[in-house]
């Protein structure tokens, strides 16, 4: 009796911490804002003091120091006639000719930061991150990712700004437009900038056929920077720096899998334009995605809410996009062995580049007018937010599909492994030449620096890792992980528990040596025992009451 008595509030406590436990589990261009003064605009000069030991980018601790921009002057192709008319032309000259340079393995506007794939205090931890299919992660794992995408989009970042006009507005540095901007939001600006018409002056003069990420050779390797960069800020919000992008496999599916209110939200019974209000993505406002309007009125898009998220998955124009892409269309894009091919945009024919972002057929390699492929066809699928360029990165589907879009061009780098000199040193559109720094990315990356093994650059994808290495990463890893990531709840329950246990041990032992004293006394206490059995009978009945 006393052992039941016991035994009782142990299953309790044990029930209650195994649900505190389950709970806390699961609910467990840029511009450098030092860089956006007067002084420093007009002085060209962005080489911010690294606050870890006071000095300009760190140069006392080695980190790096303050350097000229030195930019190519290799010849562009011929779709961008002007100069002298964008800012982002010989970027980042228009508004800086100095910034830090960083040594070794350190990164940053200031070089306070590790570069892809070290970690550490002095960036001297080489580690490689696994990015896994948003299937294979379990359901914390999800609703975790769900809620750093959510804490992104609602929190200011602390480092940069983004500009709200352009140089010559800003009467050459003398009066600085820029603006705060949330974490997620700062990268749905940057794919605006990047992409965004030319302004020419004049209301709706604009020149179209302009893109530094996009329609040419930088259109994989800016991707790529851009997904490790956003990878990058997420982890110092969190400060979860085991956090990868997860990916979605699109081969073969017919219609959008990840658009579940468990992912990235279902579509709303009441109007399928929107995400269902069971979904926190329905909250969500987009911005920069006004763009004719921005042209009309001669600005540029200043981060403001402009309506809520819209996609519509499957309603679109058919005869553009007739299905998603199959496993037999990624296959035939990695059969092709050249990088970039003729004038390098989206009349290219036998390209790699070209036929993967979706202007050519993955059948023949041969561009095509009035179809979007590949990579395009998604983003026409989702036919909402998403299937506008500069506005694209509203939709957080935009980052699952540009991983997947980052291991196919992983995969056929593996295969093929050219060297550096296939990718264009000049003669490619405005912006896309190898030795072009990256728009809008301060720090600087140059495009043909990520022409490279994502295992130079500390990542890696699971369903690419060889079977082993893959069940590890799928199966065990993950339940490691997450342990980790409890162990402080578990022994602290631990200690807890092993405290209340031996209170209520000792209340019970003392009121049942109590009772039986006061039974004694009576001369009513039991002399013979309950049950009439041996002595084994006996023992084992008590082992099954314990």
């Amino acid at each position: 009796m006393c052992l039941t008595l016991f035994m009782k509030p142990i299953m309790s406590f044990a029930l209650l911490v195994l649900f505190f436990i389950q709970f806390f589990s699961q609910s467990l261009q840029q511009f450098p804002r030092p860089c956006t003064s007067r002084d420093v605009l007009q002085s060209k000069r962005c080489c911010p003091v690294w606050p870890g030991d006071g000095s300009v980018c760190g140069s006392l601790s080695g980190r790096g120091f303050c350097q000229d921009v030195a930019v190519s002057d290799l010849p562009n192709g011929p779709q961008f006639p002007h100069s002298d008319v964008d800012d982002r032309e010989r970027w980042p000259l228009v508004f800086y000719n100095q910034t830090c340079r960083c040594a070794g393995n350190y990164m940053g506007f200031d070089c306070g930061e590790c570069k892809f794939g070290f970690f550490g205090g002095n960036c001297g931890e080489r580690r490689e991150s696994v990015r896994r299919n948003i299937f294979q992660l379990s359901v914390s794992e999800r609703q975790r990712f769900i809620s750093y995408l959510n804490l992104a989009k609602n929190t200011v970042s602390p480092d940069y700004m983004i500009v709200t006009g352009t140089y010559a507005q800003m009467n050459n540095g003398s009066t600085p437009m820029f603006a705060n901007i949330s974490v997620y939001d700062l990268f749905v600006w940057m794919h605006y900038y990047v992409s965004r018409d030319a302004l020419l002056g004049g209301p709706g003069n604009v020149w179209a056929d302009i893109d530094f990420a996009h329609e040419s050779a930088a259109f994989l390797p800016w991707h790529r920077v851009y997904l490790l960069f956003w990878e990058h800020e997420i982890r110092k919000l969190t400060g979860d720096f085991n956090f990868t992008i997860p990916y979605w496999d699109w081969r073969d599916a017919q219609d959008c899998q990840v658009c579940v209110d468990e992912l990235m939200g279902a579509r709303s019974p009441l109007n399928p334009t929107l995400i269902s209000p069971s979904s926190v993505f329905s909250s969500w406002k987009v911005i920069c995605s006004q763009p004719d309007d921005y042209n009309l009125r001669e600005v540029l898009c200043d981060g403001s809410p402009e309506g809520p998220l819209l996609r519509n998955p499957g309603n679109h124009d058919r005869t553009r996009v007739p299905r998603l892409p199959s496993s037999a269309d990624v296959e035939a894009v990695l059969s092709l062995t050249q990088y970039e091919t003729g004038p390098m945009d989206r009349r290219a024919n036998m390209s790699f580049r070209n036929t993967l972002e979706g202007f050519a057929s993955p059948e023949t390699g041969l561009a095509v007018t009035g179809r979007s492929l590949m990579h395009n066809s998604l983003h026409v699928f989702m036919n909402g937010s998403m299937s506008s360029v500069q506005g694209s990165a509203n939709d957080p589907i935009f980052i699952l599909h540009h991983a997947f879009i980052d291991s196919i061009f992983e995969q056929w780098l593996r295969r093929h492994q050219p060297p550096r000199t296939h990718y264009p040193t000049a003669n490619a559109p405005i912006g896309h030449n190898d030795a072009h720094f990256m728009v809008p990315f301060i720090p600087l990356y140059r495009n043909g620096d990520y022409f490279l093994s994502t295992k130079a650059l500390g990542y890696e994808y699971a369903y690419l890792l060889d079977p082993s290495q893959r069940f590890m990463q799928e199966f065990v890893t993950p339940y490691l992980q997450q342990a980790e990531q409890i162990w402080g709840w578990l022994l602290a329950s631990g200690i807890l528990g092993a405290v209340v246990a031996g209170i209520i041990a000792t209340i019970i032992g003392v009121s049942c040596r109590r009772r039986t004293k006061r039974r004694k006394a009576s001369g009513y206490g039991e002399r013979q025992p309950l049950l009439n059995s041996s002595e084994e009978e006996g023992s084992a009945s008590y082992q099954t009451t314990l």
